[in-house]
């Protein structure tokens, strides 16, 4: 096993690996469009996210290889003092790495980055129908405080 992970900010030329690691998933399979081309959606988005100083979209390299992203938003708001709430998402170490303490090393990153950027607080959201994930989660420190709640508003 390496531990020679670099991490850097996403270019525009890794969107179909990204793309392709969220669809390689139970759940991924059901909301992603992966095929090359890609969508429209997906580049569109990224150009956002891209442009966006509270936005990070992160790969994690192996000897020049992608094998794992994440992406963290940086939330200012009110409470807390005006505190930053930092939300990670999109999780996903790519299939054939898996097992190999990658994971825990991406939550290392974005606790540290996190704190850099000054967030008192690291929150995620995990879907009920992965209660390996919620485990996972758990091990790290994670404590499930706070019942959520969304309202689909469209396709």
């Amino acid at each position: 096993m390496s531990t020679e992970w670099t991490y850097r900010l996403a270019t525009a030329a890794d969107l179909a690996e990204i793309v392709g690691m969220l669809a390689d998933d139970t759940l991924g399979t059901t909301r992603e469009k992966f095929q090359v081309p890609l969508p429209d959606s997906y580049l569109q988005a990224f150009a956002i996210i891209a442009s966006d100083p509270h936005q990070e979209l992160t790969v994690v390299e192996s000897a020049g290889e992608i094998i794992a992203t994440f992406q963290l938003s940086f939330i200012q708001y009110l409470t807390h003092q005006g505190g930053i709430r930092a939300q990670i998402e999109a999780v996903r170490v790519k299939a054939t790495y898996r097992g190999q303490g990658i994971g825990t090393a991406v939550f290392q990153y974005a606790i540290r980055r996190a704190k850099e950027k000054g967030a008192h607080l690291l929150q995620l959201t995990t879907d009920k129908k992965r209660p390996d994930a919620q485990r996972f989660y758990e091990a790290l420190g994670f404590v499930a405080s706070h019942e959520g709640m969304k309202l689909h508003l469209g396709p």
